[in-house]
This record gives C-alpha cells, sequence and structure tokens, in this order.
C-alpha cells in the first residue's frame, strides 16, 4: 500500500472488532494460545487487519512455543516499524506497521536463523490471505 492510512478514533472503533481495536490502537495484547493464527500453517501472505498492508509471509513463520504466531523476518523492511516499549518496566522493541501505525507486536533477538530475531505478533492484528501454493 502506497498510502498511508489515517482515520479518526471513533472510525477505526467502527472498522475493527473491540480486541482488534484494544491491541491495534491501544496496544494490548491478547492471551498466549488464544490467537487464530498461532497453530495455522497455511500458506499466503499475513497483512494488517487494520489496513491490508502486507506484514509477513508464510516462508517466514516458525512455531516459537510462546503462544503468539511467530516470524523469523517481514515480508520487507519497510513493512513494519520499530520502538523502544519500557511499558513493562523493561526495553522491549515494539513493532508496528508501517501504514497505520497499528500495534502488531514485539520483536526479540532470539529467533532462528538466517536472522536471530523472533517477531511475535498478535493475531488478532493480522489477516492471512492464502495462497494456493
Amino acid at each position: 500500500m502506497d498510502t498511508k492510512v489515517t482515520l479518526t478514533d471513533e472510525e477505526w472503533r467502527q472498522r475493527l472488532t473491540p480486541e482488534q481495536y484494544k491491541v491495534l490502537r491501544k496496544a494490548s495484547t491478547e492471551r498466549p494460545f488464544t490467537g487464530q493464527y498461532v497453530h495455522v500453517n497455511d500458506k499466503g501472505v499475513y497483512t494488517c487487519a487494520g489496513c491490508g498492508a502486507e506484514l509477513f509471509t508464510s516462508d517466514t513463520k516458525f512455531d516459537s512455543g510462546t503462544g503468539w504466531p511467530s516470524f523469523y523476518a517481514p515480508a520487507n523492511n519497510a513493512a513494519v516499524v520499530e520502538h523502544r516499549d519500557w511499558s513493562m518496566g523493561i526495553p522491549r522493541t515494539e513493532v508496528r506497521c508501517a501504514n497505520c501505525g497499528g500495534h502488531l507486536g514485539h520483536v526479540f533477538p532470539d529467533g532462528p536463523q538466517p536472522t536471530g530475531q523472533r517477531y511475535c505478533m498478535n493475531s488478532c492484528a493480522l489477516k492471512l490471505e492464502k495462497s494456493a501454493s
């Protein structure tokens, strides 16, 4: 997506489910092992549930055992933006959609190769666009 998505708070509330709103717009976190994509292995592209921007591909998804869908890399470096997050009293790196600013989850330096990164995402912040192959 080339055009940034900017909506009012009320427009976001109308577009998203209550859970998606809490996660994407208020940086909440869904409970572990409750999201719809935790154990999904279907092929396709994971897009932002808020704006439809392409974020991750199934080729980079792996089972981290943490209870959230995890990826070792975004679809491309411009798909997400990272910010330092101190909300839990310890430094973490928050991941947001570069297109709409929606909170997706956090990235940690304990993932598999080739990147060593674990993009730990909230299922409700994502939408899987399945592919045939």
